[in-house]
């Protein structure tokens, strides 16, 4: 067994709201997803014959804001063998080492938390669409004159 050193997935992710920003490790910086997912069609299949339930999730993982990044990064194949791996973990007779297979894929393809710290991506908040109405009326804000009050004089005069 291995002893001492940095793993590769040793120490605490990386947090995008650190207080201190100068290290080494930040020169990539962080990269920010729409969220509104990628837009397009998925690429083709690229294992042998799928499965319904194999399209049914490479169809939808392509929507989301992480395959973006698959695309740019050359990841098709990687994607396509999480799927494979996905749907024979979902039987009710998979292996356990086959479930820690798609742990280790929701971690590198940035479809866990700690996938997407660790790749430095967060997902842009979404934006939704202006509600019109009547604008509120401005409130006045007190002054400093509205915060002063009179008090009588005690000398009568």
């Amino acid at each position: 067994m291995p002893r001492g050193g940095a793993r590769a997935v040793s120490g605490p992710a990386p947090d995008p709201n650190a207080l201190r920003r100068a290290r080494k490790t930040d020169a990539a910086g962080w990269r920010t997803l729409p969220a509104d997912g990628r837009p397009g069609e998925a690429p083709d299949w690229p294992l042998t014959e799928a499965t319904e339930r194999e399209y049914e999730v490479w169809l939808d993982l392509w929507e989301k804001p992480q395959a973006l990044m698959w695309e740019e990064l050359g990841q098709v194949l990687e994607v396509a063998l999480f799927v494979r791996t996905l749907a024979e973990a979902e039987r009710p007779d998979a292996r356990v080492d086959i479930k820690k297979m798609v742990r280790g894929y929701l971690d590198s393809l940035g479809l866990s938390v700690q996938g997407m710290l660790r790749n430095r991506w967060k997902i842009a908040p979404a934006v939704s669409e202006p509600v019109e109405s009547a604008p509120a009326p401005a409130v006045r804000r007190a002054s400093a004159r509205d915060r002063l009050k009179v008090v009588p004089s005690g000398d009568g005069a």
